[in-house]
């Protein structure tokens, strides 16, 4: 797992795993947002999953799953929300990261 910093307080990344939660916790991050859609792949772990394990170390967490079709105002908003309430760093991830870096843009 790569974390890309794009502001001063918040990252990106691809699909995290279970087993990254601890060294998300150790880089400091305070919440995780999931933009990918549960069942994208038969392997990814379901938001739910995250969330749970999350929990467990302290971490806040929400789900704002962006279709690979695009985004929503609904999506920009719920992120923009996020950024402006959630306790901060903040991690966002999807399949690669590329939606998360698009949906931090739109919502800035």
């Amino acid at each position: 797992m790569k974390l890309t910093q794009i502001e001063e307080s918040v990252f990106v990344s691809g699909q995290i795993t279970i087993g990254d939660l601890q060294d998300i916790v150790e880089q400091g991050i305070k919440t995780i947002l999931c933009n990918r859609p549960d069942g994208e792949e038969v392997d990814q772990p379901s938001y739910a999953e995250i969330n749970d394990a999350a929990a467990a170390l302290g971490l806040k967490s929400a789900y704002i799953p962006v279709s690979p079709r695009g985004l929503t105002q609904e999506n920009i908003d719920a992120f923009a929300d996020a950024l402006g309430n959630a306790p901060k760093p903040i991690l966002a991830y999807c399949r690669t990261g590329n939606r998360s870096a698009v949906l931090f843009q739109a919502a800035r």
